[in-house]
């Protein structure tokens, strides 16, 4: 793991992996949205709204993917003091928090005409919003210290600690009664989705994934350059 800490090797790296990941992004994205706006079948029940379907799961599985990266990140920030592990997960933090967003957002103009009502508090979605305020809280860490070390380490422990709320929003449609449906997708038995929803759902996920990587490359690669200069700032003020 150590290999890749250093930040030279690490923009080497992802000088390859950047144009193939914008490129998988424009293409899966294009490929997403044609199948699921115009190749995919209404629903008999829900009609043309069942299409939000396309944006609101991905959005959600992004939203935990990305939380889960970043506890992942800092417990090695934190353990082996990995130099690009909290910078990773500084920098995945706004991302993770749109994606979260576009999850709430896009379920309450789901939600309207199918359950007749934006908002619920029930257990998914209540743990969902609990997700997007550990996003905010863990990202208004960062910025209310002044020493970057001090707020990586209660950084870290914020998401380490929020992360229990992952699990409970995987399951929290098992565990209790919600207005939320059940798991349709990974089942004991397959998957319950049609194959013509299920190709734009899975095309939609790695496309969001695709544009993940790409805007986590930039940001992380920002941040080592704003680290590098303030090293060169406070060299300047001591010298």
């Amino acid at each position: 793991m150590h290999r890749f800490a250093n930040p030279a090797r690490f923009l080497r790296i992802t000088d390859a992996v950047l144009p193939w990941s914008a490129a998988l992004t424009i293409v899966l994205l294009a490929l997403g949205l044609y199948y699921g706006l115009w190749a995919s079948p209404v629903d008999y029940q829900q009609g043309a709204t069942v299409r939000i379907m396309y944006i609101h799961v991905p959005a959600a599985w992004m939203g935990m993917m990305i939380y889960s990266l970043m506890a992942i990140a800092s417990a090695v920030a934190l353990i082996w003091r990995h130099p690009l592990a909290d910078l990773i997960a500084k920098a995945a933090a706004p991302i993770g928090a749109s994606f979260t967003f576009i999850c709430l957002v896009s379920g309450s103009l789901w939600g309207a005409p199918t359950w007749g009502t934006w908002w619920v508090w029930d257990a998914r979605l209540t743990s969902v919003l609990i997700l997007f305020f550990l996003y905010l809280g863990y990202i208004a860490i960062w910025q209310a210290f002044d020493d970057p070390t001090r707020a990586a380490r209660a950084a870290a422990i914020v998401a380490l600690v929020g992360f229990v709320n992952i699990p409970i929003i995987k399951f929290s449609v098992d565990w209790w009664n919600t207005l939320h449906q059940g798991e349709s997708l990974f089942t004991g038995h397959g998957s319950e989705i049609d194959p013509t929803m299920l190709r734009p759902l899975i095309l939609m996920a790695l496309a969001f994934t695709a544009y993940f990587i790409t805007v986590l490359i930039y940001r992380v690669r920002a941040e080592i350059i704003a680290r590098k200069l303030r090293v060169l700032r406070l060299s300047a003020i001591e010298g």
